[in-house]
């Protein structure tokens, strides 16, 4: 190679250099001005509040951007790094736990949710708020579903109760062949908007959709989930067959061997009767979020505004009497949603006119 040839690789080498460390300050920004976000709008901190930031050594950048968002607003602000062999299910080491309990605003930003542990139950129990946002990726929460005007999300959702309170009967259907009636067996959920600023209040982020605790034994039809099951992009549908509001049949290569597999270990050791309810149609809820993606992200993929998804399983948090160990929830896209006489969704598209 001649110095002439060498100068320029140089020129270039540096060129890159200086492209890789733009993009790389752009995320920098982009996730502390989500992580203001949640700081400022969704959870309100106040000057006078004690927050606690979770993370592991996965997402540690999204730690920090809300540790900094955080500091920026309050000086009562610590951050605990959890070790990197947590497992999904496990308790928080107790030095975790025991800071929990001591603080008014909690966010956790980790690979494998905390909500459902005993650390989190006596937390809340002590007036702690606390924002979960388990597995989110750094793009997806500077560029996804976090950034969106969560203010105007929760006018919106809130609008959908007067269309909600009284109307029972529900037809989900598409163009993948999707077709599914129920009964709702409870009210419709409407806070899940992003907004969490009252004592002991929880919610997952990015946030943003409206579901209900379908009726026991009242589904029939087909699901045919076409868009991710429990964050894995569909790259061929499933079919599920729902009798009397249970899981009959699931077809459909890979990813439905995959799950088959899931419920036969669920119901491994249960007596028959439990058993069977690990087939229920637990719950099903459509995404409002506009500035969320079908990403293959669990939480984004829920929220994401043009899909609708279908959760399996336990229901014990919506009310329902199936207290069996999985849950498993699957988005199908373009959803055409109808509530008696009202069409919620059309192709994916909220019904502007309804509300």
């Amino acid at each position: 190679m001649n110095k002439g040839n060498q100068s320029q690789d140089t020129v270039e080498m540096g060129e890159e250099g200086n492209v890789q460390t733009d993009e790389s300050e752009d995320l920098a920004e982009a996730m502390l001005t989500a992580a203001r976000s949640v700081v400022r709008t969704c959870m309100q901190i106040r000057s006078v509040e004690a927050v606690l930031v979770i993370t592991d050594p996965d997402y540690s950048e999204i730690g920090r951007a809300l540790y900094e968002a955080a500091a920026e607003v309050t000086d009562r602000i610590l951050m605990m790094m959890m070790p990197p062999s947590l497992k999904e299910g496990n308790e928080p080491p107790t030095q975790v736990a025991d800071l929990m309990r001591r603080q008014d605003v909690i966010l956790i930003a980790t690979q494998h949710s905390l909500t459902h542990s005993r650390a989190r139950a006596i937390a809340s129990r002590e007036g702690a708020r606390i924002a979960s946002m388990p597995g989110i990726d750094a793009e997806t929460f500077a560029y996804g579903g976090m950034t969106a005007d969560y203010n105007a999300l929760q006018k919106e959702i809130s609008g959908f109760n007067r269309l909600l309170r009284r109307r029972r009967e529900v037809r989900i259907t598409n163009d993948a062949g999707t077709d599914l009636t129920f009964l709702t067996g409870g009210r419709w959920v409407l806070e899940d908007n992003g907004i969490c600023n009252r004592p002991s209040a929880i919610t997952n982020l990015p946030a943003g959709k409206i579901f209900v605790l379908p009726k026991e034994g009242s589904a029939h039809g087909r699901i045919v989930i076409d868009g991710s099951l429990e964050g894995d992009l569909m790259e061929e549908p499933i079919s599920i067959l729902i009798e009397d509001g249970l899981i009959v049949d699931v077809t459909g290569g890979e990813m439905a061997e995959r799950m088959n597999r899931k419920l036969e270990i669920a119901r491994t050791g249960l007596r028959p009767s439990k058993a069977a309810m690990v087939g229920t149609f637990a719950e099903f809820g459509f995404g409002m979020n506009p500035r969320a993606k079908l990403s293959g992200n669990k939480l984004e993929d829920l929220v994401h505004r043009g899909g609708a998804y279908f959760g399996f399983g336990n229901n014990m948090a919506l009310g329902g009497s199936a207290a069996v160990p999985i849950n498993i929830r699957g988005v199908i896209r373009k959803p055409t949603v109808v509530l008696e006489d009202v069409e919620l969704m059309i192709d994916g598209k909220v019904n502007m006119k309804v509300k």
